[in-house]
């Protein structure tokens, strides 16, 4: 390899992306963009959810009980008078579920029974749903403990056993906390993926790849020169997403940073490959954008753990995840900003995204020949 070949052609590239504005704006503007919609749009927690609250013989115990619940950020309680008029909100989505507390509700309570407490639950959306219920469920367990400690220790207790719950890495369940940190993979999978999968396609589109194979560079020499400033334009955008996480969001850094550029190198290398190997393979800019879209972006957004559990997908989809560099840089992410530098998490992530990286930069070596066939 002739470095001063290899320059001139990290030069021209070099100048090619400065050139060219949507290159620069895929590495720092859509980041920036992608975390505002993230961080400040999405979110997967229910606060503030509609609930309606039936009482068919109010009383000083519902009154604690509905009080307790009005307190809570999770709900916006409605007093509604009847069963009838709770299903009629319910029916025009005014509220999202209702309790019933039914007339024995009290007495059951002062006698330390267990009492009923009907709770209807809009079923539209599953996921909101299922978080409703368990909010409703230790909002019931804390207002029970605390009319036990109102009642004093001589009273029967209201449960045998008393439940200390911890939550760790993510205290504050805030799922910003894990969603801005896996939307780096995806960022660094457009950044590095989509804008080299359209560099080769650009040079056989424009007729400069000819030029280039006439000439005394070698295709190591010229994929190398494409890698390399593409490889730094994303590692930047790396360091600009990682930086507005922990500064904009809040979202904590608890593992090294040192750790967590190494293994946002491998990624990159991964994606960078992949790229290469597209670009390499479709010589037109719109089919390899759109192949670009399909085998790295979708699955990464979607397969990768960033947003839904891999462990409740069907086995079928769990075994392809497998297959997706992006499932181990989530993994590494997540671990690192959450947990700090576990390295029985780490290591054998970093491991895999470096076995990869080598087989789609050896098979883009393989495939790039300097023929025009």
């Amino acid at each position: 390899m002739n470095f001063m070949r290899l320059g001139g052609l990290i030069r021209k590239e070099t100048l090619q992306i400065v050139r060219d504005p949507s290159a620069l704006a895929i590495a720092f503007v859509l980041p920036l963009f992608l975390l505002l919609l993230f961080g400040y749009g999405v979110s997967l927690n229910a606060e503030h959810v509609p609930i309606g609250v039936v009482a068919e013989h109010p009383n000083p115990q519902t009154a604690s009980f509905i009080g307790s619940m009005q307190h809570s950020r999770y709900f916006d309680v409605h007093i509604l008078p009847s069963l009838a008029a709770a299903r009629s909100e319910m029916a025009r989505r005014e509220i999202d579920g209702f309790l019933w507390l039914r007339n024995d509700f009290a007495r059951q309570t002062l006698v330390n029974q267990p009492a009923t407490i009907g709770v209807v639950l809009n079923g539209v959306d599953a996921n909101t749903a299922r978080l409703v219920q368990g909010y409703l469920t230790q909002s019931w367990q804390i207002w029970l403990t605390q009319l036990q400690q109102e009642r004093g220790a001589g009273d029967a207790p209201v449960f045998p056993v008393a439940l200390q719950a911890r939550i760790w890495f993510n205290p504050a369940l805030r799922s910003r906390d894990y969603l801005v940190p896996g939307l780096i993979a995806v960022i660094m999978t457009l950044i590095g993926a989509l804008l080299t999968a359209l560099v080769v396609a650009r040079e056989w589109e424009r007729g400069t790849m000819e030029a280039l194979m006439a000439s005394p560079v070698t295709m190591a020499e010229i994929l190398v020169g494409k890698l390399l400033p593409y490889f730094v334009l994303g590692m930047g955008g790396m360091l600009l997403s990682v930086a507005l996480a922990v500064t904009l969001f809040a979202v904590p850094l608890r593992g090294d940073l040192l750790t967590l550029t190494a293994a946002s190198a491998l990624f990159l290398l991964v994606a960078l490959g992949m790229g290469l190997l597209i670009s390499s393979l479709a010589r037109n800019q719109f089919v390899a954008g759109q192949i670009a879209i399909v085998v790295t972006f979708l699955p990464a957004f979607i397969l990768s753990g960033f947003i839904f559990d891999i462990r409740s997908m069907p086995p079928v989809i769990q075994a392809i995840t497998h297959i997706l560099p992006a499932r181990y840089f989530v993994s590494i992410l997540q671990t690192a900003f959450l947990a700090g530098d576990v390295w029985s998490v780490i290591l054998p992530d970093a491991a895999v995204l470096a076995l990869m990286a080598a087989f789609f930069l050896g098979v883009t070596l393989w495939r790039s020949q300097k023929r025009l066939d």
